[in-house]
């Protein structure tokens, strides 16, 4: 399975929850499947979706799911130590390890190597860890969902980009629907 194929099977779990999605790609992926008022896409901010996810969460009860790739959280390593020491139970970072640069040209990262953002996230503090095959993440995500504990999900999948159109949607009018989405 590839990304997109994840997010398509996941789109039912997320739909009632808050999300924020990785740069790119992934987001022109998740709008295209299953635009939701409770997504936030990113639209320019490379690595940060872990750490904007992780404020969401602390500042608020609802459950916010994270979608970063491991492209993203290489360049950002220092938000899993953040993470690891700001526990906020409602809070589950999924991380879409493809072993790619997805959003520009599937060049490969060193999670694709031999780094694993899992054994990564251990040593961070991160308590909660589970790597997963890209066809059992619907179920590790229903599972952790219904946890209420925070929760790190490292998903192998392949690498492989679906075409979707760029998202036209103005990041202020993105941003103000996600911010009502919150406080409702």
């Amino acid at each position: 399975m590839i990304r997109s194929e994840v997010l398509k099977e996941i789109a039912p779990i997320i739909r009632d929850q808050l999300v924020v999605c990785n740069i790119g790609i992934p987001s022109q992926e998740l709008h295209a499947i299953d635009d939701q008022p409770t997504n936030f896409y990113m639209l320019g901010t490379m690595g940060l979706a872990s750490s904007i996810g992780l404020g969401v969460a602390l500042a608020q009860e609802k459950t916010v799911i994270a979608i970063d790739g491991d492209g993203s959280v290489l360049t950002n390593l220092g938000t899993l130590p953040t993470i690891a020491n700001n526990v906020a139970d409602n809070f589950i970072l999924l991380l879409v390890d493809n072993g790619s640069y997805g959003s520009t040209g599937d060049q490969p990262t060193y999670a694709g190597m031999k780094t694993s953002l899992a054994k990564v996230a251990t040593a961070c503090g991160c308590e909660n860890v589970v790597e997963c095959q890209a066809e059992d993440t619907g179920k590790v995500l229903k599972e952790a969902i219904n946890a209420r504990q925070m929760t790190i999900i490292v998903c192998k999948c392949e690498s492989g980009n679906a075409k979707h159109p760029v998202i036209t949607m103005d990041p202020v009018v993105i941003r103000d629907r996600f911010m009502n989405a919150v406080q409702a």
